[in-house]
């Protein structure tokens, strides 16, 4: 039987692209919903800007990750803005590999 769990496993198979990273770590997913009688999942995603145009392809590989997952029937994804993503949000594993430093305020690209 399908849980959170792996859902959110299923979820760190899917990479920003522009990042290399994968949405999990990075602090994308912002809230799972599973209703595991209907096989129907819900995900609240962000993304690291407004702007970003890759944001219809990061939806894409949700729903074919969250499609793999035999349990799952439906998957539907709604991108929310608020709070807005700072890299503080990423796991302790994703600022390590991308060179975040919270004290510092110092990180990678623009951020």
């Amino acid at each position: 039987m399908t849980d959170r769990s792996e859902i959110l496993e299923s979820l760190k198979e899917v990479y920003d692209p522009e990042i290399g990273m994968n949405i999990v770590d990075l602090g994308l997913v912002y809230g799972v919903d599973w209703d595991d009688e209907k096989g129907q999942v819900h995900v609240d995603l962000t993304l690291t800007s407004p702007g970003c145009p890759l944001g219809p392809q990061i939806i894409r590989d949700i729903r074919w990750a969250l499609g793999e997952i035999e349990d799952v029937l439906a998957a539907d994804v709604d991108l929310v803005w608020r709070p807005l993503w700072h890299p503080s949000m990423m796991s302790d594993h994703a600022k390590d590999e991308l060179g975040y430093d919270e004290e510092l305020g110092l990180g990678f690209g623009h951020y």
